[in-house]
């Protein structure tokens, strides 16, 4: 019989699901989207970075101080209560299985582009087989889908290594290569704030280890160091990985490139580099759909266990996996699956990850909020002299707020509301229960 000791998510695959859940497909893409920004985008990223180490400091410290609270959900009702604690997780919630539709879409065309037979199936028969292959997966438990998710952040961060291994290279082999291609585009504040906010939504996923925090080894100190580990990590690979390309290709033909690492590696590495690095891509959005998979169930999980959702998907199979939330969670991505190949909303696959972004954004105000009550409270080890880091991580949510604009930040509090009619016919329910 496996005992619950080995059933439990460790520090190193903590970490693998920070990491593996922040590097998904949009890094390969990120260098493209930033180019018109210019040396504003290196600026943007080193703003998204200080906030998101401050919001992953604020995830570290409440898990260290509430170690049995089960995650951000108990992290927030603990502190602001009930209502703020189901909007910030509802949109979230609803932020994951949206995720994991557009990655299990966007890996698609770099799996036709490795194996060209995949390219003559129907691609969202495709992405359907791949979303619900990670339901399966992680219908076997915790531990496999962890064990998974460590074996694809280390194969993701290969294309990540050579990009700066060659990046290197060329700054010690051909230093004017660097110098010849200078961005042309003037600092100003809005193309700061603009790029940051772009770049926010690749660092998405740094409070990952939080979410299944029951299923956590030690997590009082498991999780703080994976989510520090986790987030410092990958904003020095994606700096790295981002500047190389800015400074080597010439701006107007970075921002049009549909593979901006893939021209990188064939200009100055050798041909045929472009067709190896659309492999990692594969398994870097693999490894990130696996990741999300596993979160939205334990999330679900989670929000049942507390009586916000229906009990039926707190329920556990015989390998400890929430089934029922997994099944489901996985029936609306693939209604999302669907959608997205409609060409309306593959216009507008930008504007919709605007809007996870935005759903995101309530999770880290309340949290940074939460901190902030603990410091007052002043009754939690390790959380006393905290209220910079709260200060900082609520003044950079509402910075990325700003950042959005209107319409998304709008359109985020619709789906806030939305949730509002479960939360009062949930807790109606548990009154007359106790009635």
């Amino acid at each position: 019989m496996v005992n619950d000791g080995e059933r439990k998510l460790g520090f190193w695959m903590c970490t693998a699901l920070v990491v593996g859940n922040t590097i998904g497909i949009g890094i390969f893409l990120l260098p493209a989207s930033l180019a018109p920004y210019g040396f504003n985008a290196t600026i943007g990223w080193f703003v998204t970075v200080l906030g998101c180490v401050a919001l992953a400091s604020v995830f570290a410290r409440l898990a260290r101080s509430m170690p049995n609270a089960d995650g951000p959900y108990g992290f927030i009702r603990a502190t602001l209560g009930d209502v703020p604690a189901f909007i910030a997780m509802w949109c979230y919630w609803v932020s994951l299985w949206i995720t994991n539709a557009a990655i299990a879409t966007g890996v698609v065309g770099y799996l036709g582009a490795v194996f060209p037979s995949v390219a003559a199936l129907h691609p969202a028969l495709v992405a359907l087989a791949l979303l619900w292959t990670f339901v399966i997966i992680n219908l076997f438990g915790v531990r496999t889908g962890g064990r998974v998710q460590v074996a694809t952040t280390a194969l993701k961060l290969l294309p990540m290594v050579a990009v700066a291994l060659l990046g290197v290279w060329l700054l010690l082999t051909a230093p004017a290569s660097y110098t010849a291609h200078l961005p042309t585009a003037a600092i100003d504040l809005p193309h700061v704030v603009t790029a940051s906010t772009i770049a926010l939504f690749a660092m998405l996923g740094l409070e990952s280890a939080t979410v299944p925090a029951s299923r956590v080894q030690d997590p009082g100190r498991t999780i703080p160091r994976a989510t520090i580990a986790g987030t410092v990590l990958t904003a020095v690979i994606y700096i790295l990985v981002s500047t190389v390309p800015m400074l080597l290709i010439p701006e107007a033909e970075l921002a049009k490139s549909n593979a901006p690492f893939a021209l990188v590696m064939e200009r100055f590495a050798a041909a045929g580099a472009g067709q190896w690095l659309a492999l990692f891509v594969v398994i870097s959005g693999l490894g990130a759909l696996n990741g999300w998979t596993l979160l939205v169930g334990e999330l679900t999980r989670s929000m049942a266990m507390n009586g916000v959702m229906p009990a039926p998907l707190a329920r556990n199979n015989a390998r400890g996996a929430p089934a029922i939330a997994l099944i489901v969670t996985g029936v609306l991505g693939s209604g999302m699956v669907v959608m997205t190949y409609s060409k309306s909303l593959v216009d507008s696959f930008t504007y919709i990850t605007n809007v996870v972004t935005a759903a995101n954004l309530p999770l880290y105000l309340c949290a940074s909020l939460a901190l902030a009550v603990l410091w007052r409270r002043g009754d939690k080890a390790g959380v006393r002299g905290m209220l910079p880091v709260a200060v900082l991580g609520t003044a950079y949510v509402l910075f990325a707020f700003v950042g959005l604009g209107h319409e998304p930040f709008l359109l985020g509090l619709v789906l806030a509301a939305a949730g509002l009619p479960l939360y009062v016919f949930m807790r109606l329910r548990r009154r007359a229960a106790v009635a």
